[in-house]
């Protein structure tokens, strides 16, 4: 299933699940035909995110309705300003309301996050991934706000990529096991994706390196001063990425030690709503 599709997807399922037979309160109290302007507020300073969502939530739920933002995704908002506006019918607007600033609040936490860590380790040139610790059905979202915040994504879900976990290496018998299962399959599928090993202990880390097919190993739950020793055995140059326990606090000493990537789940499961209103003038 493309993007656009998954995207669409969710906007049909998330309006049914808040709309549902109707908005009753609207209907009862106002007008079908009375036409109306709102306006966005950002109460606190973020990286703006969902914009361009909010603009194709518009489109989809009533074409005549005039969305306007003076910002775009990625830009720096400051406390208390005004971000743009939507005129239409009033109806429409509280249809879409909860669902445009739920996205929007969402996303922008997600980037705000995301911009702050990365800006932390630029020096390093080491790049910042999201995971797949996603709000259910929300997904696409919280990783478009990864990639607005300044960050990559990971793999999108469990079709895309071989990641080859510690349940994985149990249940296949070894490191080894599951390496070479993964490289059969890969082969056997005809499939161009690339291979990822996590290694939890340095014999784990001396097996996976030397797999040729294996294109970046993931250094899980090791401690900067761990991860400087295991680069020494790089022998094979692979791409390293470190995750496990990775914050704010400590990002800089993991983005020290020559490592390509840090993953966080961090990105996308301990966010806080950045406050912004919708209000009717």
């Amino acid at each position: 299933m493309s993007q656009l599709s998954v995207l669409n997807q969710f906007i049909e399922n998330a309006l049914a699940e808040d709309i549902g037979s109707g908005d009753i309160t609207t209907m009862a109290t106002i007008d079908e035909k009375q036409m109306g302007r709102a306006i966005f507020h950002v109460k606190e300073d973020c990286i703006i995110a969902g914009i361009e969502l909010a603009i194709i939530i518009c489109q989809k739920v009533d074409p005549l309705l005039q969305i306007k933002f003076n910002v775009q995704d990625g830009d720096s908002i400051k406390a208390n300003n005004s971000i743009g506006s939507m005129e239409g019918y009033i109806h429409s607007i509280l249809k879409i309301e909860r669902l445009l600033l739920n996205c929007v609040q969402r996303m922008s936490a997600i980037a705000t996050k995301t911009n702050y860590l990365a800006t932390l380790i630029a020096p390093y040139n080491v790049q910042i991934l999201d995971t797949r610790k996603t709000t259910p059905n929300f997904r696409i979202c919280d990783k478009w706000a990864v990639r607005i915040g300044g960050g990559m994504n990971h793999r999108f879900g469990l079709y895309d990529q071989f990641l080859i976990k510690d349940n994985h290496i149990k249940a296949a018998g070894g490191i080894k096991n599951a390496i070479q299962s993964c490289i059969s399959y890969k082969s056997e599928m005809n499939l161009a994706l690339p291979i990822v090993v996590e290694v939890s202990n340095i014999d784990e880390f001396n097996i996976a390196k030397e797999f040729e097919e294996v294109g970046r190993l993931l250094i899980d739950n090791f401690k900067p001063d761990q991860i400087k020793n295991l680069l020494n055995l790089n022998t094979t140059k692979k791409i390293i990425e470190a995750s496990g326990g990775i914050n704010a606090s400590n990002i800089e000493e993991y983005a020290k030690t020559g490592i390509n990537f840090v993953s966080l789940g961090d990105l996308t499961h301990h966010v806080s709503a950045v406050d912004i209103s919708l209000k009717i003038v």
